[in-house]
């Protein structure tokens, strides 16, 4: 880990993590995980909007997607997760790889692809919020969700392009 990185978490979580951010950070941190929660509001999208069930179903498959490539970059890259005194972890991970993030990867595949369905500016406003909650529980880098944010947009618009063409 460079120490610019460990120095720029130590901000954040000096900065951030009080209990009230720590358990919205953890909430995030859970419906996220696996990309479980972004893939669910897919799927009840198809269950409601019958008329463009086909779309919902590939914007939710655009999520699976965007999360298994960053689970095969991240094998492929294998950074350890934060380790450092100052740091504290505070949720747990399925993994000890780190790069990217996973979480920001799903959450931008989902809202871009979500966001196109619903006509929504959904990026600002889910984005952020899941990157920092990583900073504030200690168990990312900031390029790790920086890197998973790139990686999710790509995914997402890639699949949107294979699918439905220029569409």
């Amino acid at each position: 880990m460079s120490e610019r990185e460990a120095e720029a978490l130590v901000v954040v979580q000096t900065a951030l993590a009080k209990t009230p951010v720590v358990q919205a950070a953890r909430l995030m941190s859970f419906f996220g995980e696996h990309s479980a929660g972004w893939v669910l509001l897919g799927v009840a999208g198809a269950l409601v909007d019958r008329r463009r069930r086909p779309e919902w179903t590939v914007a939710a498959a655009s999520v699976v997607a965007a999360h298994a490539t960053s689970i095969v970059v991240k094998r492929v890259v294998r950074r350890k997760r934060p380790h450092h005194a100052e740091v504290q972890v505070l949720a747990g991970t399925p993994s000890q790889l780190s790069f990217p993030s996973s979480h920001a990867t799903s959450t931008t595949a989902a809202a871009i692809a979500y966001g196109a369905l619903t006509n929504q500016p959904l990026v600002p406003l889910l984005v952020p919020p899941m990157m920092v909650s990583r900073l504030v529980l200690g168990v990312h880098y900031p390029t790790d969700v920086l890197a998973g944010a790139v990686l999710g947009a790509a995914v997402a618009r890639g699949v949107r392009r294979v699918v439905w063409g220029r569409r």
